[in-house]
């Protein structure tokens, strides 16, 4: 007998995760659909799905961060991850964090359901799309580097809130924090990444996929 995969979807683009429903409903069950990642946050521990598909580029905060998150509460899940970005980059840092799959959105009508099907079977999925000839291994097995610059968990989603236009006020009321507590992060991650200003600051977001371009 087999066995339906229950399906969380995550996009910010409802016409997406209409088509993503639709072509799914035959052969798995979807069992809810977010639009960005602080909604995911609130379902995935709810909903307890076997399979999250998410796209990287989500608003309030990314798929990346959000996967990242959640794991601890959720370590049966596999995660999907659907993004625009032709970059190699973004892959091995998907798997790094513990990926199922990686596919481009423009490929998904015909990998997706593959895709889901590889990751219940306990295998790793990546869209021929963005290989470029290379071997499966160098996106699949590469030991993730030393990050000088790296931030927490938190700093990043300040980061991701400010990258995205909100004031240090609306940050600090979306993450149930003072805006001095927002203000000295973003001051701490200024001196320890060597920017100058909130400007650069941000660009140093976008460049590392924190926020779409």
């Amino acid at each position: 007998m087999n066995v339906r995969p229950r399906v969380l979807l995550a996009d910010d683009h409802a016409l997406l995760l209409e088509a993503f429903t639709a072509m799914l409903s035959a052969s798995c069950d979807v069992v809810g659909a977010v639009r960005d990642g602080r909604e995911l946050l609130e379902a995935a521990p709810r909903l307890t799905p076997d399979v999250i598909v998410l796209d990287i580029s989500m608003p309030r905060l990314n798929g990346i961060d959000a996967c990242r998150l959640l794991q601890p509460t959720l370590p049966g899940t596999r995660w999907v991850f659907l993004t625009v970005n032709e970059d190699a980059d973004l892959a091995r840092e998907a798997f790094r964090l513990g990926a199922s799959a990686f596919l481009l959105k423009s490929s998904a009508a015909s990998e997706l359901f593959t895709a889901i099907q590889k990751a219940m079977a306990g295998r790793r999925y990546i869209t021929p799309l963005i290989m470029n000839g290379l071997p499966e291994g160098v996106f699949l097995s590469q030991p993730a580097p030393a990050h000088p610059d790296k931030l927490t968990d938190r700093e990043r989603e300040v980061l991701q809130l400010l990258a995205e236009g909100s004031t240090m006020k609306e940050v600090a009321d979306a993450l149930g924090v003072t805006p001095r507590t927002i203000a000295f992060h973003k001051y701490a991650m200024m001196k320890r990444l060597g920017v100058k200003s909130g400007a650069e600051l941000i660009q140093w977001a976008v460049k590392r996929g924190l926020v779409g371009r």
